[in-house]
C-alpha cells in the first residue's frame, strides 16, 4: 500500500521556483513508498478539503514568501518576504484535516513556520548566518533532544546526538506553538524542529532542506521514511473525526 501524501506548491505566483522545487519533494515521497498528491494553490477549498479527505498524511514543503507577521501579532520587519495568502490558505487547510484525522504532518523550512504559526506560535523575522544551505550541503550542526521522537530517527543514523543540516533560512521559530516542543537547536541557539507533544500522532518540523539531499545522507531518507511508515499505520487505522473543529486549531 502506498500512502497519499499531499503536498501543496510552494508559491502561488512563483511558478519557475515550483518547477525547480516541488520534483524534490515528489521523488523523495515516491522513493519512499508514497504517493505524492501535488496541490494547485489555484484550487478551490472544497476542492482543496475533498483532496485532503483522499491523503494519509501532509508534506509542508518550504517556499519563497514568508509568513504575514499580522498572523501572530507582530510589525513587518524590512527583511521579511511578501507573504503567499494562497498558500496559506492551503497549510490551512490541509493542517485543519491532518489534526482533525490524526494524519502524520511533515513541515520542511517554511512548512515549519507555517505550522507553527497555524499552531498559535510566532516566529523571529530575520536571523544571520542560516542561509549557506543554498550553496553547501552540510551549512551547520543542530543538537537533537535525547528523549524526542527526532532523536529516535536520526540518533541511529548519525550515532549522536547531533549532526550536520542544510539550512537555508532567514527567519525561525520564536516561541513554539500549542502542542509543539523545541526538539533541536543550530550551536547559536536557532531552532531548528519542533514536533508534536502528542505520542499518538506525528508531527514533526525541520527547518533544513532533505529533499535536496536525499540520495546523498541517510539522515534525509531516514526522515521521509519515517514519515511515510507513520503515514502507512494511519490509513490501515484511520480514524473519527475530533468533534470540536475549532478547538483543534486554536
Amino acid at each position: 500500500m502506498r500512502p497519499r501524501i499531499a503536498i501543496p506548491h510552494p508559491h502561488s505566483q512563483k511558478p519557475e521556483y515550483n518547477q525547480r522545487a516541488l520534483p524534490q519533494y515528489l521523488c523523495a515521497i515516491e522513493i519512499s513508498g508514497g504517493e505524492p498528491v501535488p496541490i494547485d494553490l489555484s484550487l478551490s477549498n472544497a476542492d482543496i478539503t475533498r483532496l485532503a479527505m483522499t491523503c494519509d498524511g501532509i508534506l509542508l514543503p518550504g517556499s519563497p514568501a514568508d509568513v504575514d507577521p499580522e498572523k501572530y501579532g507582530a510589525s513587518l520587519d524590512p527583511h521579511t518576504a511578501a507573504a503567499d495568502p494562497r498558500r496559506d490558505n492551503a497549510d490551512e487547510l490541509l493542517l485543519q484535516d491532518a489534526y482533525n484525522m490524526h494524519k502524520p504532518v511533515l513541515g520542511i523550512c517554511y512548512g515549519l513556520q507555517s505550522l507553527n504559526v497555524w499552531r498559535t506560535g510566532t516566529l523571529i523575522q530575520h536571523v544571520e548566518n542560516h542561509s549557506q544551505g543554498r550553496l553547501i550541503e552540510r551549512a551547520h550542526l543542530v543538537q537533537i533532544e535525547p528523549e524526542s521522537r527526532l532523536a529516535g530517527i536520526l540518533g541511529p543514523v548519525w550515532e549522536s546526538d547531533e549532526g550536520w543540516v542544510n539550512s537555508s533560512h532567514h527567519q525561525s521559530v520564536n516561541a513554539p506553538g500549542d502542542g509543539l516542543r523545541v526538539v533541536a537547536r543550530a550551536h547559536d541557539g536557532v531552532i531548528e524542529a519542533l514536533e508534536s507533544t502528542a505520542s499518538d500522532h506525528f508531527v514533526l518540523g525541520v527547518q533544513w532542506h532533505p529533499e535536496r539531499t536525499f540520495d546523498e545522507e541517510p539522515s534525509s531518507r531516514a526522515l521521509f521514511e519515517y514519515f511515510l511508515e507513520a503515514a502507512r499505520r494511519r490509513h490501515m487505522q484511520p480514524r473519527t473525526p475530533v468533534p470540536d473543529f475549532e478547538s483543534v486549531r486554536r
